[in-house]
């Protein structure tokens, strides 16, 4: 092997062939699973089921060729450095498709007529030698590592990479600072922090001017959270990725579904940083399972209001919010998702890890207690469970005003929830990049500086390539869910799946580089990684939307096309 032989040439439109090929191949599969898994032409759960761990594959496959085209598509032609980061993320998706196909043919309904002809084809063979190169890495870590973005230009308009200067030099000013006192002692979070982030309007990016927010006409106001959420989060997950979220999921219920004087009543305060939010969804016993939640919401004899009373859990920001979110049931059990409706349910913020709150109505004397649970990461805004018990709710805090319609307002909310935890994902991979690149420009090894050995230099190129590849894939369904219907919906889940494991990766190698430093609470890597393994469970844990969203959607595109 020559010192100085020269990387392989990288082809764009090889590599795109190369990710048709390979889609062409899950196609056929998806094909196979709807065949197998419907019954009288429409699809039956249990019998998907029945072939959860092809399903699970197919799902985050899917979710990572998609990714790739869209990256290959418009990024790719950028740049040298761009096309490059674009066909090594390629060759690292089709080759995990191979591993997990080969030896499995049967299991995935394709012979190997199929496999010869799409994933052993020449296009993919190519894209392999190429994008999986040792020469590539070493030369895409050299040239991603020497800019001044590392991991590659974003290429956003100038009005986006001015709110990324502005977003990155709050959280350097006002949240990097505070983020491990906060994380090693279970903080609050700093009230400082809520109130840098309401004076850049950061929780008003997606509700209409009319309501006190920056959503204005012209205005991608779904890339502008985004884009907030990703530099937030690069500064710290708990203390400031998290921060915009859950009024963002309010926000686009009441938006989406509020009657006008719910809307004047509740979205000023919200988009102002004055009334905090949190989400009671969850419950001990149902968490991604929302259709079968218990948490009642009995209609009062007088038909004023509703009476509460039920168990939530990891309700995030409940103790400091002003609002809760709830979702209860009001219909009958048999109902499933049809019976559940959505509320906003006013408390007074508590700091610290529990609060309890009592009040006599009409109808009696409720109570609402939160309890914080403990977290090995994602401090800060503390995840409670609360327990209501004869809570009384006003009926003009129903949403909408309207019973049975809180699931699809929920998840119509939740699509923006999981883009926006893709974007979280992202900032913090790139802060653990970052703080491994620096790492290995400043750490000495048997004489050499650490980053000039060829592992570490194809471990920072695999995670630049990562890191961009999610980054573009997130702003590439940021903007399908722009556009309104039902765009982006299905993607919104892909790239949450795919961008949190990613997130996984990158930050357990980034504390890696840093050898047993990294194991040390003293570096900050440390917190990455713990931080980046809640990502892949809340906003809709990795199994959940592989099975029962994205799956299931793929599959019906199936048994559509024939």
């Amino acid at each position: 092997m020559s010192d100085t032989a020269q990387a392989p040439g990288v082809d764009v439109e090889t590599a795109s062939r190369a990710v048709g090929a390979a889609q062409r191949l899950v196609d056929l599969s998806l094909r196979a699973l709807a065949e197998a898994s419907s019954v009288d032409g429409r699809l039956d759960m249990a019998s998907i089921d029945r072939h959860q761990v092809v399903g699970y594959d197919l799902a985050y496959c899917a979710s990572g060729l998609d990714g790739a085209r869209l990256v290959l598509a418009g990024y790719a032609g950028q740049g040298e450095v761009e096309a490059d980061l674009a066909v090594a993320f390629a060759a690292d998706v089709v080759a995990d498709l191979r591993a997990r196909l080969d030896g499995r043919l049967a299991a995935f309904g394709v012979d190997r007529a199929d496999w010869d002809g799409t994933l052993d084809s020449p296009e993919v063979r190519a894209l392999l030698d190429a994008g999986r190169s040792p020469l590539l890495l070493e030369h895409l870590a050299t040239a991603a590592g020497s800019g001044s973005i590392p991991g590659g230009p974003r290429h956003l308009d100038e009005e986006f990479e001015m709110m990324v200067e502005a977003f990155k030099a709050l959280g350097e000013d006002k949240i990097r600072p505070q983020a491990e006192h906060v994380h090693r002692t279970n903080a609050d979070l700093p009230e400082d922090v809520i109130e840098a982030v309401a004076a850049m309007g950061g929780f008003g990016l997606t509700i209409p001017e009319e309501y006190g927010g920056s959503a204005g006409a012209g205005v991608d106001h779904t890339m502008a959270m985004v884009i907030a959420t990703e530099w937030l989060t690069w500064a710290s997950l708990g203390i400031g990725g998290a921060l915009i979220t859950r009024p963002e999921i309010l926000s686009k219920a009441i938006v989406g579904y509020g009657t006008q004087e719910q809307k004047q009543r509740w979205l000023p305060g919200i988009a102002s940083g004055e009334k905090m939010v949190g989400v009671a969804v969850t419950e001990p016993d149902f968490g991604s399972d929302v259709a079968n939640i218990k948490v009642r919401a009995q209609r009062t004899e007088a038909g004023d209001g509703y009476l509460v009373n039920g168990v939530k859990t990891w309700c995030t920001f409940a103790g400091r919010a002003d609002y809760l979110m709830l979702l209860a049931r009001t219909g009958a059990s048999e109902d499933g998702h049809k019976g559940l409706s959505l509320f906003v349910v006013p408390k007074a913020p508590a700091p610290g890890h529990e609060f309890v709150e009592t009040a006599t109505h009409a109808h009696g004397a409720g109570r609402m207690e939160g309890r914080a649970i403990d977290t090995l990461g994602y401090r800060g805004m503390h995840s409670y469970e609360v327990s209501f018990d004869n809570w009384f709710v006003p009926a003009a805090d129903l949403v909408g005003e309207v019973e049975g319609k809180g699931f699809y307002m929920q998840m119509d909310a939740f699509a923006n929830g999981r883009v926006q935890t893709a974007a979280r994902a992202v900032g913090l991979m790139q802060a653990a990049f970052e703080a491994a690149l620096a790492y290995s420009r400043e750490r000495r090894v048997f004489g050499r500086l650490l980053g000039e050995y060829q592992l570490t230099q194809a471990k920072l190129a695999r995670m630049a390539a990562l890191i961009q590849s999610c980054r573009q894939y997130t702003y590439a369904v940021a903007r399908m869910l722009s556009a309104g219907g039902s765009s982006g919906q299905r993607e919104a889940s892909m790239v949450k799946m795919y961008a949190c494991r990613a997130a996984e990766w990158v930050t357990r190698e980034a504390m890696q580089i840093h050898g047993g430093m990294g194991y040390a609470e003293e570096y900050d890597v440390s917190r990455y990684f713990v931080d980046a393994r809640v990502l892949s469970i809340f906003e809709g844990a990795e199994e959940i939307l592989a099975l029962r969203v994205i799956i299931r959607r793929l599959l019906e595109d199936a048994l559509a096309a024939g």
